[in-house]
């Protein structure tokens, strides 16, 4: 990229990542207990509330703007850095779990990983630090900021699939959906129309990783959904419920 577009994405980067106002937080659980859940491999989704946020949502159809892989050990503390993202100012970097302490969040798990490939996946995503964000996305995504145009759903995914594909850099989803084909851990393969039949083994195909977004994690079949309240034992008749005051 040419200083002059280096500078202009910059700019657009700061524009971008700058807070609205109004969000609000619905989980109940403290980020410290969503720690606790947290298990090495499992991807953090993030709802977010930056300009760029209410773009990949709008887009997407999805609560979910923003994805992190947690890369420490399980259970570990909330201020540790166990979490890699790719920011869009900063780039591939590690960050703990209290920077996402007023969001909304959900935890995807994968199921059934080997010591070896969770390994492998760590290290895999490890390499990345230091990458920069893919800012031929953020001029993409510009143009909805800026213009928020009626886009038909069967572009919306188009409009976010984009991006450079410069090795060194990256965006969010698509750093993580590397990451797990990066030890063969399906997230939405597409399936070949005509295998699995008669007794056939199906035959899968792999996306590309760049056409990934942080729903997909959510909508994977291969991924479990955590929640930290059930997994810390939920009894709904332990709640204590106060009696409105008034109206």
């Amino acid at each position: 990229m040419n200083p002059i577009n280096k500078a202009i994405g910059e700019h657009l980067a700061t524009f971008l990542t700058k807070s609205l106002p109004g969000y609000q937080r619905l989980d109940t659980i403290s980020i410290e207990g969503v720690a606790a859940t947290m298990q090495t491999g499992d991807i953090l989704l993030v709802e977010g509330n930056s300009r760029i946020s209410t773009a990949i949502k709008y887009l997407t159809q999805s609560s979910w703007s923003h994805a992190c892989l947690y890369v420490g050990e399980p259970g570990g503390k909330s201020s540790d850095f166990n979490l890699i993202e790719a920011d869009l100012k900063e780039g591939v970097r590690l960050i703990n779990l209290d920077f996402f302490a007023s969001f909304n969040l959900r935890i995807c798990r994968p199921v059934n990983l080997s010591p070896e490939d969770t390994h492998k996946l760590v290290e895999f995503a490890r390499s990345k630090l230091g990458f920069k964000y893919d800012l031929r996305n953020v001029f993409d995504l510009i143009r909805y900021v800026v213009q928020k145009p009626a886009v038909p759903n069967r572009y919306r995914r188009a409009m976010l699939s984009l991006g450079s594909g410069e090795p060194t850099r990256a965006i969010c989803s698509t750093l993580i959906a590397e990451t797990y084909q990066s030890i063969n851990y399906p997230i939405l393969p597409s399936r070949s129309g005509d295998s699995g039949k008669d007794g056939e083994v199906p035959q899968f195909y792999r996306r590309h990783f760049t056409h990934f977004t942080p729903r997909d994690f959510d909508l994977s079949p291969y991924f479990r959904i955590v929640k930290p309240t059930i997994e810390s034992g939920f009894n709904y008749q332990d709640l204590r419920w106060q009696e409105p005051t008034g109206f």
